[in-house]
């Protein structure tokens, strides 16, 4: 990340966020996925961060986003839903790009079922930010803001 320029963050939402505020409150809160981009916008906006924000339910068109954020981002923050466990289509791209990466979960997914526990992203992650609900985009966008030089 270069110094006299903007930070430029992709933000990835994946499969069945659009639903959030509706689907499993209990699990994932009742924050909308409106109201979660309205608040990276916010914060974004103050610090002179430029987003892209992304929500797909197709694992491709992630691949695609990710894969156009080359030369553009600075950063990626992804929160790839249920591709976590198994995308390895998701997690090559992110290899590929070489842009630091946080991924983000609004639910602690070690603390769930089981098959949720691994994530074949974490390993080509900067870091990984789980349970601390939508909060984990804010914390995973000043840890980018704090990476720049």
């Amino acid at each position: 990340m270069s110094s006299g320029k903007s930070l430029n963050v992709l933000v990835i939402h994946g499969p069945n966020l659009n639903l959030l505020g509706k689907r499993e409150p209990k699990v994932y809160g009742t924050t909308t996925l409106d109201e979660i981009n309205q608040g990276l916008t916010k914060f974004a906006q103050e610090r002179g961060i430029q987003l892209r924000i992304v929500q797909s339910n197709h694992e491709g068109d992630i691949v695609d986003a990710i894969h156009q954020a080359l030369g553009w981002a600075d950063g990626i923050i992804i929160n790839p839903g249920a591709l976590t466990h198994y995308s390895y289509a998701i997690r090559d791209a992110i290899a590929a790009v070489d842009i630091p990466t946080i991924e983000v979960h609004l639910s602690n997914i070690h603390a769930r079922e089981e098959f949720r526990h691994t994530s074949v992203i974490a390993p080509v992650s900067t870091g990984q930010i789980v349970g601390l609900g939508p909060r984990g985009y804010l914390l995973a966008l000043e840890a980018l803001l704090g990476g720049k030089s």
